[in-house]
Formats: C-alpha cells, structure tokens, sequence
C-alpha cells in the first residue's frame, strides 16, 4: 500500500525493522523517490532523521517509517515535527514489541528464558500512540485494516504538515 501511494519526489525514512522488511523492493515501482535508512545497529534514528530531511527539503514530503520498539527511543521527534510543523507523515507500525532485540536476544542467548524476554514487551502498560502523538500536537489516526491503513495514508498525504497513523499489527 505505501508503494501505491507514495508520492512522487517523497523521502522515506526507513526504521521499520522487523515489521518493514521488503518495503523497500515493493517500492521499486513506485514514482521516484529517496529511501533513508542506517546500515548499523542504532536504532532510534527514524523520527530524527525524517525531521531532518524535511527540515532539508521543506519542499518534499517525507515519509517516516518506524516501529513502535524504536519509536520509543526518540519519540520526542513528534514534537520536532509539530513545532516546526514539518512535513512529515510517520507510519508507526505498532506489534507491542521490541523485535528487533528479540531477534538479537535469540542470536546471542539461544533459549532466552521468560524473564528476559518479557523485557522487550511493549504491552504493560498499552501504549496509546495516537494519545501520545496528539499530546505532541501531531494529528494521529490508527489504522486496524488495509482499508483503514489506506484511507488514514491518503489523507495525511493529502495535506501538509505532521501526522501519524498508527498501524496495528
């Protein structure tokens, strides 16, 4: 679906991690556009770098691809983007997980007990990203279906100016 929607001379930052793998392929027939990503392990670095490019570009719209896992560790970014009223449209995909540490827990620990993994739950206390997002001064929408995912997507890119929509998983 972001395939389909991207605009044309859209910046994507790229932090989706585990929920996003292959989003990048299926944009190969996608009006042209810039994908921004890390080749490391940071994590953390998909709000800033998405205010950054639309500070950069003002006259571009950017495309903020993250995971609630690592949206966690810059959240203030939400806030950058209202202040500054960024152009910014941040699709959070939202599994309640740190996965991509779970994935390294697995890697480095084979049979990680309960206990450890319970550390990378994101589900207690449930996080409101919608809330936490208006809170911020971002509009926020969460999207549950292809459907809704689509309608929230054509709407904020639709119109300028920060917005999040939360994709639930």
């Amino acid at each position: 679906m972001i395939g389909a929607l991207l605009p044309e001379g859209a910046i994507v930052s790229d932090e989706s991690n585990t929920s996003g793998l292959g989003l990048g392929s299926a944009t190969a027939g996608a009006p042209p556009h810039d994908w921004l990503t890390v080749t490391g392990g940071a994590i953390g670095h998909g709000l800033p770098m998405a205010a950054g490019a639309a500070v950069a570009c003002p006259d571009r719209p950017v495309i903020a691809l993250a995971s609630d896992g690592s949206a966690m560790y810059t959240i203030s970014g939400l806030w950058t983007c209202a202040r500054e009223n960024l152009d910014v449209t941040i699709v959070l995909f939202s599994n309640r997980a740190y996965a991509i540490l779970g994935l390294e827990l697995e890697r480095a620990v084979s049979g990680a007990g309960a206990a450890a993994r319970d550390l990378l739950d994101l589900s207690r206390p449930t996080l409101d990203f919608t809330a936490i997002a208006s809170g911020m001064g971002v509009p926020a929408r969460r999207a549950t279906t292809v459907a809704e995912f689509a309608g929230a997507l054509s709407a904020a890119l639709a119109e300028p100016g920060p917005h999040l929509i939360e994709a639930a998983l």
